[in-house]
């Protein structure tokens, strides 16, 4: 018998049980896929070692003793004994890259505001409002964040506190709050970099956009020795209390006893096997949570949950590269690409259409331990009709077909890559293009989805995506708790640990 079980070895995952693990509980991971970390884990290549999830974080200083600018390098000390050490990226950060013209995002928050300022003087007014808004929405922003993982009666009072806050700022969108700008260029520059969370001006709520853009206040920062280090040392720390992290463990089923989750059942080679604890945290989004429940799930859980619908899913596009791409325009700097002022698109047709937006990043650049040959990854957002009969019946179902439609998405990224990195592309050795089938398969998110449900009002005042389920002994982490992105999927992990060990939540303010 387990202490606890823990559904999925992502970073909120790993991060619950190891601060568990701090408290002497033995903590069994369970992960599906043949390698763990969820998308913080990487993948070889020949001699490319490429990245999957993992682009640039946030909260990492190691300089910043106190604030949130390191909160997320103290938490890892904290959980992992100082094991993990980060690299600064450059700064500008972020490039935005719109027809003719590119600005780069800076750090702090300062430098950006001074650079607008000096770019588009005759929006100053306006600049200067958008960020005393953004400032207010953070604020709210940390309030519904932090309500998530509190008990019932704590979490009305604090609702109750910043509600006026968190209810404008959840409905407004990002759009709406750019409306009142003049400059179209100034706008798209603003409202830019929703792939961080995966939302578009039109839908997302400003509070989102809030609270991720002015996380990268303290910098933006990569790990050392790349996104492997998490789950190495993380899975060390839980196994030297007496826990194991378990690939190829497939969870079929939560039990429950009395009411009460009890265990879990999981699958290897057509084998199930039942294991028993105390509580189980599952990290694989509410609906798979809901679904490995059956017939168990609470009715009005099942309700409030259908409402969410997945966010988008996405197309990457993997290229490993000779020797000094610096040279020919590669940095640690993320390239955000739109091919017109509408940064409203996603990508609809990828079998017949360019895709709307690129982002793309130079993992290899951003990590000072990087010892093999340079690699990028060229991501699009994107609807998922095109693959929706292979998301359904899986490659098996006309794999001719799903075969021609990816090398087509493949050839389409690459010809696309090359008219904005044209000093780049002759240099690329070793391509290979991941599709939302892709996602399914490894992440199980449904849909593909790249950060799980939409980033929605109705996401955010959802009470189905609270730590504590309905399911006494049962508790909820990941990416549909807290957010999108590492650093706020590792704080779902710690509140879920929290909910059975209170003195974690010292942590939130190591």
């Amino acid at each position: 018998m387990w202490d606890v079980i823990v559904i999925g070895s992502g970073i909120s995952g790993l991060t619950a049980a190891a601060a568990l693990a701090t408290r002497g509980r033995r903590v069994l991971v369970l992960e599906q896929h043949a390698v763990v970390g969820g998308l913080t884990q990487t993948f070889q290549r020949h001699t490319w070692t490429f990245a999957t999830g993992v682009h640039y974080l946030s909260g990492a200083d190691p300089r910043d003793h106190g604030s949130p600018g390191g909160h997320f390098k103290r938490l890892l000390d904290a959980l992992g004994e100082g094991r993990v050490d980060f690299a600064a990226c450059a700064n500008p950060y972020d490039l935005v890259r719109l027809p003719g013209f590119e600005f780069g995002i800076r750090h702090p928050e300062s430098e950006y505001r001074a650079s607008l300022r000096a770019r588009f003087p005759d929006e100053v007014p306006a600049i200067d409002r958008w960020f005393a808004e953004m400032a207010e929405a953070r604020g709210a922003a940390m309030a519904l964040m932090s309500a998530r993982g509190m008990p019932g009666w704590l979490a009305e009072g604090l609702r109750f506190w910043k509600g006026a806050a968190v209810q404008r700022y959840s409905q407004l969108t990002v759009a709406e709050a750019l409306a009142g700008i003049g400059s179209p260029e100034l706008r798209a520059v603003l409202g830019a970099r929703g792939g961080d969370y995966g939302g578009r001006p039109s839908t997302a709520p400003l509070v989102e956009h809030a609270l991720v853009m002015g996380a990268y206040d303290g910098g933006a920062w990569y790990p050392v020795g790349g996104p492997g280090r998490f789950a190495a040392v993380l899975a060390a720390r839980i196994e030297r209390a007496g826990g194991e992290v378990r690939a190829r463990a497939d969870v079929r089923e939560i039990r429950q006893l009395e009411g009460r989750a009890a265990g879990v059942v999981w699958r290897r080679g057509g084998q199930d096997h039942l294991e028993i604890a105390g509580h189980v945290i599952s990290t694989m989004g509410v609906k798979n949570t809901i679904t490995a429940l059956g017939a168990a799930a609470p009715t009005n859980w099942i309700e409030q949950a259908a409402t969410l619908q997945p966010g988008p899913s996405y197309v990457s596009l993997y290229l490993g590269f000779d020797d000094g791409i610096e040279a020919d325009g590669a940095s640690s700097a993320n390239s955000w690409v739109y091919e017109s002022l509408d940064i409203d698109r996603h990508w609809n047709s990828p079998a017949d259409e360019d895709a709307p937006a690129l982002f793309v990043s130079f993992p290899s650049l951003k990590d000072p331990a990087h010892a093999g040959p340079h690699t990028a990854e060229v991501l699009a957002l994107c609807e998922t009709t095109a693959f929706d009969p292979w998301l359904r019946h899986g490659t098996r179902h006309e794999p001719d077909a799903y075969r021609a439609l990816k090398d087509g998405v493949e050839r389409r990224l690459l010809a696309q890559f090359a008219r904005h990195f044209p000093r780049l592309a002759p240099r690329i050795r070793f391509h290979e293009v991941a599709t939302p089938v892709s996602q399914a398969r490894f992440v199980r998110t449904p849909g593909g989805s790249m950060y799980g449900l939409e980033m929605s009002a109705a996401r955010l005042a959802s009470p189905a995506l609270d730590v504590r389920t309905p399911v006494p002994g049962l508790l909820l982490a990941g990416q549909d708790v807290v957010g999108a992105g590492v650093y706020p999927s590792s704080l779902s992990g710690l509140l879920a640990a929290a909910a059975i060990e209170p003195s974690l939540l010292r942590l939130l303010g190591a």
